[in-house]
């Protein structure tokens, strides 16, 4: 019964975090998206890896206008206290070009102030 509640709970904390990414991703806000991240967030889109929110904005503000995510939960790992591990597939959908869909791996950490992403990896399908 523990683990079903485990399971829960990070479906929840998954889910409010990564709704709140995908509203900012798909209003084009990208200093939005970056401040659902870590200070040090290790970050990999499709370019080249970057630590922190900056990084994260410049990827995002680099994006088109029209950019918009659709994603499903695969898989989730509570670890450790303070910890939930996402693996998710994530349909990047444009206005003028196919669909780009990838996998996803987020691991969010809990601060004082809420749940955070702090390692966010893209791997395309």
């Amino acid at each position: 019964m523990a683990r079903v509640n485990e399971a829960i709970e990070g479906e929840e904390i998954l889910r409010g975090v990564l709704d709140r990414w995908k509203a900012a991703v798909d209003a084009h806000q990208p200093q939005q998206v970056a401040s659902y991240f870590t200070e040090d967030a290790i970050f990999q889109g499709l370019h080249p890896y970057s630590v922190g929110r900056q990084g994260v904005a410049d990827y995002y503000a680099s994006q088109p206008l029209d950019l918009a995510a659709a994603y499903r939960i695969l898989e989730i790992r509570r670890s450790a206290e303070g910890l939930v591990l996402g693996y998710l597939s994530v349909a990047f959908s444009f206005a003028d070009r196919p669909t780009l869909n990838v996998y996803l791996s987020v691991l969010l950490t809990h601060a004082q102030d809420g749940w955070y992403i702090s390692h966010y990896q893209v791997s395309q399908l």
